[in-house]
């Protein structure tokens, strides 16, 4: 049983537990026994409230948690390989090749000196090698396959010169397409987007994840966008997972009292 368990999800968290240090050294707990299960090929919401520990479990992933954070349990593996125990050089490996993070801000994530264009072909050059000129080549395609109007011209631009929902769609074609991992992970990609943008969004995700085959985890609070593209959903509350399950039985027939209430909360008890 645990052989077919292992076998259908590309990255498990196992009992994962930390703390932050403060000012004075000691230790302030903040995820305990952190435990959930991405399956290979869908695409698992995180949900919960700001405060959850959704966010910083994800960034731990990829080892770029806060400084501050103090592991003091629990393994996160990834082809059955303990991220936690890689060293620097073998997280290096690891990010963006294998697995790939678009962040809230799309701006701030991207470099203001530099085009949008430069960066991607950059990004490309770093994991897949080749000429400058191919590369770009590659960025542009890149900014059309997410429907990036006239990509040519748009890669000339500096990001001060996109909209939101354009830098989002610029680093998701960075994350999925130029980097082309196995997992991508998107912490709250949709909020600040008006609710158009928002659809959009969330529809190039989805075609993105199918087409390529991606494993994807959605990090959000946003349940309606949940209920309508993820195919499985992890709650976390106060840095505990409280209940795991797919979509359909998340919103049909939660268990946990706190999924109840933060389903209720947003009306999607009662629409469900």
């Amino acid at each position: 049983m645990r052989a077919a368990a292992v076998s259908d999800a590309l990255l498990e968290i196992e009992n994962y537990s930390g703390a932050f240090r403060n000012e004075d050294g000691g230790l302030v707990p903040v995820l305990h026994q952190v435990s959930y299960r991405l399956k290979t090929g869908k695409i698992t919401a995180v949900v919960g409230e700001t405060g959850s520990g959704k966010s910083l479990t994800a960034l731990s992933v990829l080892g770029i948690q806060p400084p501050t954070f103090v592991r003091s349990s629990g393994r996160i593996l990834f082809r059955s390989v303990d991220l936690l125990t890689l060293d620097a050089r073998g997280l290096r490996a690891i990010r963006g090749s294998e697995i790939s993070m678009v962040f809230q801000d799309a701006r701030a994530a991207l470099n203001p000196v530099f085009t949008v264009g430069r960066q991607l072909a950059d990004v490309h050059r770093l994991h897949h090698g080749g000429s400058q000129r191919a590369a770009m080549k590659r960025a542009v395609e890149a900014l059309s396959r997410v429907s990036i109007p006239e990509p040519e011209r748009r890669a000339r631009q500096y990001p001060h010169e996109y909209s939101g929902g354009m830098a989002q769609r610029a680093m998701i074609a960075m994350a999925a397409l130029i980097c082309q991992p196995s997992l991508l992970i998107l912490d709250e990609p949709t909020t600040g987007l008006d609710v158009t943008i928002q659809s959009d969004i969330m529809e190039l995700i989805v075609e993105l994840t199918r087409s390529r085959g991606l494993t994807t985890c959605l990090i959000t609070h946003d349940l309606g966008v949940v209920a309508e593209t993820c195919d499985e959903v992890v709650v976390m509350n106060a840095g505990r997972v409280v209940e795991t399950g797919s979509a359909e039985a998340i919103f049909t027939r939660p268990a946990d009292p706190y999924t109840q209430r933060l389903l209720s909360a947003s009306q999607m008890l009662e629409a469900a």
